[in-house]
Formats: structure tokens, C-alpha cells, sequence
């Protein structure tokens, strides 16, 4: 229950903020809104993900490959919403409002789903020590249960396959949602596109990633998760140098659209890899996760920095290590740890 009633506290203050962002009239009410917005949206999407996680902990790599078409299939509706939006004569005040009701939507079915299937919360195993401690009081109890979390969290870090996730995780990103901040830039700067033609540059990579999201949801569960990553690491060692070096606009984004696809499995296969890397931890996953996202936040950053300082195509050409870094990482795997037939 404590998981559901997070969720749905969660899901109330995202919905809150969507709405305070649309409403906001200076820049202090607008910052409170967006720094509301990330706690908001750990525990409303965040812990539905571990919920979804942990109803079926022998389908994950599915679970996660249908996620992430979910989340791919909003990537694609927000511009398209926008541009209705515009068409009809709103702003961008209007589509924060809409986006606050669509949460509410999504808060009123959570409310009706029930404890039954959002709240999943793995058993915990408490020390003695922590029992001894709690006793009846609530605030000691809560005490002693943080301190197990964070002990458990702490032990999960220690463990060379969950660290292996994490780091997958991270370096994975920078040919998903780093590259896609830089490729209207890129294709402007680099390939001489004008404004339109690099819009349509994004549109096709989100577009061509949506399908590749569907592909993989499709047999997401007839393929192993680690051979998936091998194979699609080195077709993007092929494919975004490619993409780099070819001249030519409309054969960048054939190629483009072609490593969108390569890489969909990516993330969810990581994903689905940290979660069975965890038993029994899936809230710890979902800190694990959220605070390895703080770290890898330094990844535009660093292309940022690159590119000021040696230009943006050499800042983008170092990002084709990230296929190899992604190979040499799935290579080895500790026995000791259990994961299921689909990783």
C-alpha cells in the first residue's frame, strides 16, 4: 500500500506542476514547478515502472520493450500535439494544460487499477536489528526501513553485475537521447540543412525509433537481451560513423533512421538487465536508476563543452566509442548471478 500511495501522490503533484507550469507568470512560480517535477515524476512513473517490474519478474525484457514503445509513441505525440496546438491558435501555455489533464487521466485509472496492481512492492527482509530498533513506534519504524534501503542500495552498488546495468544505462544514452538533443543542430551546422529539413532530420529519427521500439516489443521475448545488444552494438559501430561521413542529406538520414532502429533495444534490454540484477529490490533499481540519470546528466554537458572547444563534428565523433564501450560491457557475465532465459 505504501508503494500505491506513493504512486499516487506522486502522479498528483506531476499533474500539479503541469498545470503550475502553464499558469506561471514569472520565473520563480515557473522554477518551482519544473524542480516539483522531477520527484513528482520518479514516484508517479518511476515506481509504476517497478510495479510493472515486479507483476511479472519473468518477463521483464518484454515488460520493458513495452514500455519503452509507450514512452516512444509520447516522443512522437508531443511535437504533433504542439503543432496542432499552434495550428489552432494555442501557445505552449495550452499545451502544458492539456499535458496536466492527460496526467490527471492517467492518475484516475491508477486510482482505479487499485493496490491489486500498482501496488507490488517486494517483500522486505528485515534485520533484527532493524526489528529491535522499529518496535511499534512509527517514526523509528520508518527510520529503520530507510536505513535498510539504504544498506541495500549500498550492497546493490558493490555488485559487478548491477554496477554493469548501471553503467550500461548511462553509456547507452549517448546514442539515444544525447544524440537526438544534437542532431537538428548537426544536421544545420554540419550538414548544411536548413531549419525545415532538420526538423523533418528529427522527426525521421523519432520516427524510424518508434518503429524500431515496436520491432523489438515484437520479439522482445524470443531473443536474448545480451546477443540483442552484441548484435545491435556492432551495427551502430557501422552505422554512426556511416552517418558522420557521408555526404549527402537525404543519405544521413536514411542512415540515421537506420541506427534509430539498430539501437531500440538499448535501453530496455539494460532496463529489464538492472532490475533482475536486483531480487527482491526493484524500488532499489528505481533509485539506483534515477541517481546513475543524475551522473550521466554530465553527457551532454561533455558534448557541449567538446563542441565549443573543437567543433561539433569532433564533439559527435567521439560518441562513436559508445557501441564498443556497449560490446566490451556485455562480453562477460558473472554466473553467479541468475538472470532469466530472455537476458
Amino acid at each position: 500500500m505504501r508503494r500505491q500511495r506513493l504512486v499516487l501522490v506522486g502522479g498528483a503533484v506531476f499533474a500539479a506542476s503541469l498545470a503550475a507550469t502553464s499558469l506561471a507568470g514569472s520565473f520563480g512560480p515557473l522554477l518551482l514547478a519544473f524542480v516539483a517535477f522531477f520527484p513528482a515524476s520518479g514516484a508517479f512513473v518511476g515506481l509504476s515502472q517497478a510495479a510493472l517490474m515486479d507483476a511479472g519478474p519473468d518477463r521483464r525484457q518484454q515488460r520493458m520493450a513495452a514500455w519503452n514503445l509507450a514512452g516512444s509513441v509520447g516522443a512522437v505525440s508531443g511535437p504533433v500535439l504542439l503543432a496542432a496546438i499552434y495550428a489552432a491558435g494555442g501557445g505552449w501555455r495550452s499545451g502544458y494544460l492539456l499535458l496536466a489533464i492527460a496526467a490527471l487521466a492517467a492518475l484516475g485509472a491508477a486510482v482505479v487499477v487499485g493496490p491489486a496492481q500498482v501496488a507490488h512492492p517486494a517483500p522486505v527482509q528485515h534485520t533484527a536489528d532493524a526489528e529491535l530498533t522499529a518496535g511499534h513506534d512509527g517514526a523509528p519504524r520508518a527510520a529503520a526501513g530507510l536505513r535498510h534501503s539504504a544498506a541495500q542500495a549500498v550492497a546493490a552498488l558493490r555488485d559487478r553485475e548491477t554496477a554493469r546495468w548501471l553503467v550500461l544505462l548511462q553509456v547507452s544514452d549517448l546514442l539515444l537521447d544525447v544524440l537526438t538533443g544534437f542532431v537538428g543542430v548537426y544536421l544545420v551546422e554540419v550538414a548544411h540543412a536548413s531549419p525545415a529539413q532538420a526538423a523533418i532530420g528529427v522527426a525521421i529519427r523519432l520516427g524510424a525509433g518508434l518503429a524500431g521500439d515496436a520491432l523489438f516489443a515484437i520479439i522482445a521475448g524470443r531473443v536474448s537481451g545480451l546477443v540483442a545488444l552484441r548484435a545491435s552494438a556492432i551495427a551502430a559501430a557501422i552505422l554512426y560513423p556511416a552517418f558522420l561521413i557521408v555526404p549527402g542529406l537525404v543519405a544521413k538520414l536514411a542512415i540515421l533512421a537506420a541506427l534509430s532502429v539498430a539501437t531500440a533495444c538499448w535501453y530496455p534490454v539494460a532496463q529489464a538487465g538492472l532490475y533482475n540484477s536486483v531480487p527482491g529490490g526493484s524500488g532499489v533499481a528505481v533509485f539506483l536508476s534515477s541517481a546513475a540519470g543524475l551522473a550521466g546528466a554530465a553527457g551532454p554537458l561533455a558534448v557541449g563543452f567538446l563542441a565549443q572547444r573543437f567543433g561539433l563534428p569532433t564533439a559527435l565523433a567521439v560518441l562513436a566509442v559508445t557501441p564498443v564501450a556497449i560490446a566490451g560491457l556485455t562480453l562477460r557475465r558473472r554466473k553467479s548471478v541468475s538472470l532469466p532465459d530472455d537476458l
